[in-house]
């Protein structure tokens, strides 16, 4: 009751602030657009950081000369741990041990640092060190993916000051903890990002700027959401037009997108964190009250015992994949159909071999990355969309909306 009068109190002046902030986001992207703030910014950065990045390269070629099979084991698989398929094991593992509000606040934590991350990264487009000479290591495909991107800042070192330090003052929050407490977490979590700094520039991935660029963006971002934290996640559980507001800002974050001085796979990592969130929103607005409140059981607990959360997490992760498989199904299908009705023009970079793009074109934009004000403006655009940024959007909401929805409807027939 508590919460419904907060959200209904609340309510009235919600409406102008979600008009405000969308209002503000677009107006963003018209400026950024009219002005050619993209160019005019990489014109001023991306020179210095090249110079900073080719001057670093002696020393990193004087550093990876203690290179051994155990460290280069080592450290790629220390990397994994701020990767998509980490994200994708680690977080529902959260949701359903019981501590849903660590679960959504980190999720849309990762997604709201993803995309600044990955905006700097296109909006200076400077590159990482040359291999070679610097040995490049790329143990996984998701390595040899973050690899296609620019350099600056690290989204590894970014990416892991905001999961250990949000981790960190979520447990000092809401755990006891004394003193001794508090420095073995600080420690963990200091050495945590030295470890992570450290592989990047030994794998040959980045240089010791953008991994300092990526340390110092990652405390800003941590900083600024340790103050909205609470609020958006009010409104996230009890707000108004939750779903309606969260899909028309996920729409605006694809224009306001820089393009990059060459397509990069960034778009497409912004575009899976950003379906993720909003399957997350969605799914939460529906069952707050009935899986993910105060009450939900906690691991360990006598509701929820380990081995009953061992069964939990082997019929989630089957459903989530079945889920992530039929969404990309369904969304292949039914998008470019869609389209077509309503006369769009499309292609597909990969997922429609159909709709392939012509393969004449050689400029330095992507279809999916390139002119999308531009092609709301024109009355009768030349240039066709990319499909696969609704498929991979649709793909990613929809498992991370079975995450916090149709899995816990699962547990509760199965009595998990």
């Amino acid at each position: 009751m508590d919460m419904e009068t907060a959200a209904a109190a609340g309510g009235a002046g919600l409406t102008a602030w979600q008009a405000a902030a969308l209002s503000g986001v677009a107006g963003w992207v018209w400026a950024a657009s009219y002005f050619d703030l993209t160019r005019r910014t990489r014109a001023l950065v991306q020179p210095w950081v090249t110079r900073r990045v080719h001057a670093e390269t002696p020393s990193i070629l004087r550093f990876q000369r203690m290179q051994h099979k155990l460290l280069d084991n080592f450290f790629s698989v220390l990397s994994c741990v701020v990767s998509v398929p980490f994200y994708t094991g680690f977080l529902p593992l959260l949701f359903w041990s019981g501590h849903g509000k660590l679960a959504r606040q980190m999720t849309l934590l990762m997604a709201f640092s993803d995309y600044l991350g990955n905006v700097v990264k296109d909006v200076v487009s400077a590159p990482r060190p040359c291999s070679p000479p610097v040995r490049r290591v790329t143990a996984t495909q998701d390595e040899k993916e973050h690899a296609m991107e620019y350099g600056l800042p690290s989204s590894h070192a970014l990416m892991t000051v905001c999961l250990m330090g949000y981790m960190l003052h979520y447990v000092l929050t809401y755990g006891a903890c004394d003193g001794f407490m508090i420095v073995i977490g600080l420690s963990l979590a200091l050495l945590q990002v030295i470890l992570i700094g450290i592989a990047r520039v030994y794998l040959g991935m980045h240089s010791l700027t953008d991994v300092i660029a990526g340390i110092c963006l990652g405390i800003v971002i941590l900083a600024f959401w340790l103050v909205v934290d609470d609020h958006v996640d009010a409104f996230v559980v009890s707000g108004q037009n939750v779903t309606f507001f969260w899909a028309s800002l996920s729409l605006l974050l694809c224009f306001a997108y820089p393009v990059p001085e060459f397509p990069t796979p960034s778009f497409e990592f912004h575009t899976a964190f950003t379906g993720v969130a909003f399957g997350i929103v969605y799914g939460v607005q529906q069952t707050y009250l009935r899986f993910h409140g105060p009450d939900a059981p906690l691991i360990l607990s006598e509701q929820l015992p380990l081995l009953a959360y061992v069964g939990r997490v082997l019929v989630g992760i089957t459903t989530i994949l079945i889920v992530k498989s039929c969404s990309k199904a369904l969304s292949k299908w039914l998008l470019p159909v869609m389209c077509s009705t309503l006369g769009i023009p499309i292609v597909s970079s990969c997922y429609v071999p159909t709709l392939k793009a012509p393969s004449s074109s050689s400029g330095k934009s992507d279809p999916k990355q390139a002119g999308y004000l531009q092609k709301v403006f024109l009355l009768f655009p030349r240039k066709a969309y990319d499909v696969d940024t609704g498929i991979r959007f649709v793909q990613y909401a929809g498992l991370a909306w079975s995450v916090v929805d149709l899995v816990p409807v699962i547990f509760t027939y199965l009595n998990l």
